[in-house]
């Protein structure tokens, strides 16, 4: 479900981030806070910063900032889990499920750590913006 479909009594965070590194500590912690007041248990909340730093990380190294030189996040709560959404400029690469990283490569896992960890995961692209959304379950 999407940020704009949602019931009225659902409170969506939407941060803008600057297209860079610094933004991913920045969006965890105002997660972590999030998670925290609406009271979600510890290893939970540390699942859902590890997907949207995953998320974010992945939005910043692979694609192009948004018009205005951004990116975003969003995340709420409701029955389904926690969402989390991270929107960017859409580069020329799609976000994949990786069945299996080489054992020596460096990177290659992030995207498998998602799919490990959330009950659903998707991309959806609109024009020049792709939204890289995660459910992660309470």
């Amino acid at each position: 479900m999407s940020s704009a479909t949602l019931p009225a009594d659902v409170s969506v965070v939407d941060v803008v981030l600057p297209h860079e590194v610094s933004a991913v500590a920045d969006a965890r912690r105002r997660l972590a806070g999030y998670l925290k007041r609406h009271r979600v248990a510890a290893n939970v909340s540390d699942d859902a910063q590890l997907v949207l730093s995953e998320l974010l990380s992945n939005a910043i190294r692979y694609a192009p900032a948004l018009p205005g030189g951004e990116v975003r996040a969003a995340w709420w709560i409701d029955k389904a889990g926690i969402h989390l959404e991270v929107v960017d400029g859409c580069g020329d690469t799609e976000p994949q499920r990786i069945t299996g990283a080489h054992p020596e490569s460096v990177g290659g896992r992030g995207l498998a750590i998602v799919d490990m960890l959330t009950a659903e995961w998707g991309v959806r692209t609109v024009s020049h913006r792709r939204t890289v959304y995660a459910v992660v379950p309470r």
